[in-house]
């Protein structure tokens, strides 16, 4: 399988990369919850240790990359997408 060039993957720290994974994996979007889950079977996979504050880390990403992760359904959704194009 060939993985396309993310313009945004360079400047992203390793926690964003795998949100950004998960989410190319699911399509462009999931709920947060199954991202959370998905980001830390990755971890586990890696023999990374999972912190209790994983899926606030998380959320924090989402915020910070708000550029290239937004709430398709709104503000008070918890579905997360990728910006068009990072797909």
């Amino acid at each position: 399988m060939t993985q396309t060039a993310n313009p945004w993957e360079p400047r992203l720290e390793p926690l964003a990369q795998d949100v950004a994974t998960v989410l190319r994996s699911m399509g462009g979007s999931a709920h947060q919850t199954v991202v959370v889950d998905c980001v830390a079977a990755m971890k586990r996979q890696r023999g990374e240790v999972i912190t209790q504050d994983l899926a606030v880390m998380i959320v924090e990403v989402f915020e910070r990359y708000r550029d290239l992760f937004f709430k398709p359904f709104g503000e008070g959704s918890m579905r997360w997408a990728l910006a068009p194009g990072a797909a």
